[in-house]
């Protein structure tokens, strides 16, 4: 397994993403977009999570395929960066055909940052521009760190941040992952810099700093956010050919990713979530062992992601807490 040549979700063929942030509201949205409709599937392991059109990713439901997956900041609110991204692949003529009309098929996420300290005294709802606005931006390159979904983000003690990773397996597929990190947990180990995910760096791509020898023994984790002011949000994808079951069974997978970059993971305070998106270009040679291949893969990028995020943060005037780059060291 190796990174992609630009170690992001975009080194899976066909996929683009775009970010969207207002500095000044320290939030912002991110949109997955491909050249096509995609298979998409869902998991949500998370006490408290906020979603749009997660439902539908069942495997037994009509419609198979999504235009796009958003992640957006601003809790409730930015459910409706998801409307504005819908709105913009409606004008491009693109959406489930029905009656005449184009429905686009958005499902999004979304994550709690109405207490980092940004501007939250807007009239207007704005996340429906930022979804629209990012849309508009997707291509194969985006910024990480301090942007989209991940502009206001925070974790225990330290800022998050949007990351990604991918790689290219033994079989020729891609997988790739894409995160906003605002999680209750943290992403180091207490006491040092080390992110909990170093087993799983391919280079130096957060620091390379190795795991302390030994952790600190009989410290009880306790939440320093307030309650549902967290979550993880994440899309994995692959190019290969993936029906909607396996898909689901890929975000599933994948979940594991979030547990080794963040301790603890997966509390009720959190909306913990992966999509996984398949873009449908490699046909399987074993449905089975590929698909063991791909969930594995999937955690590891996720993983990696996720210490990506937290290393790439930057900090903005009147942020509540450090960036990991300002950690002494």
């Amino acid at each position: 397994m190796r990174p992609g040549a630009g170690n992001l979700i975009t080194d899976v063929p066909g996929l683009m993403v775009g970010n969207a942030q207002d500095l000044a509201l320290k939030s912002g949205s991110t949109v997955l977009v491909a050249q096509r409709p995609f298979v998409a599937g869902v998991s949500v392991m998370g006490g408290a999570p906020g979603t749009r059109e997660t439902d539908l990713l069942a495997p037994d439901r009509l419609v198979q395929e999504v235009d796009a997956l958003v992640l957006s900041g601003g809790s409730a609110f930015g459910l409706d960066a998801a409307s504005g991204a819908a709105d913009r692949l409606r004008e491009m003529g693109r959406g489930y055909r029905i009656g005449g009309h184009h429905v686009p098929i958005v499902p999004g996420a979304i994550l709690f940052d109405l207490t980092n300290g940004g501007d939250k005294g807007w009239v207007q709802n704005p996340y429906k521009a930022l979804g629209r606005a990012a849309l508009d931006a997707a291509g194969p390159d985006f910024a990480l760190g301090t942007a989209g979904a991940g502009t206001g983000a925070t974790t225990q003690g330290l800022r998050g941040g949007l990351g990604s990773a991918s790689a290219v397996l033994e079989n020729g597929m891609t997988v790739g992952a894409l995160v906003a990190v605002n999680a209750v947990g943290s992403p180091i180990v207490p006491g040092s810099r080390a992110f909990w995910a170093a087993p799983w760096e391919l280079g130096q791509e957060f620091g390379a700093i190795p795991l302390p020898r030994r952790f600190p023994a009989g410290a009880e984790p306790a939440p320093t956010k307030g309650l549902r002011a967290a979550t993880t949000i994440a899309i994995v994808a692959t190019d290969a050919v993936l029906t909607q079951a396996q898909a689901t069974r890929m975000a599933i997978a994948a979940q594991d990713g979030i547990a080794r970059a963040v301790v603890p993971s997966h509390t009720p305070l959190d909306g913990d979530l992966v999509f996984a998106a398949a873009t449908g270009e490699r046909p399987l040679a074993d449905p089975v062992a590929d698909a063991y291949r791909l969930g594995h893969a999937a955690a590891a990028c996720l993983a990696r992601a996720i210490a990506r995020a937290v290393f790439c943060a930057t900090s903005l005037p009147g942020d509540l807490l450090p960036c990991w780059r300002d950690l002494a060291e």
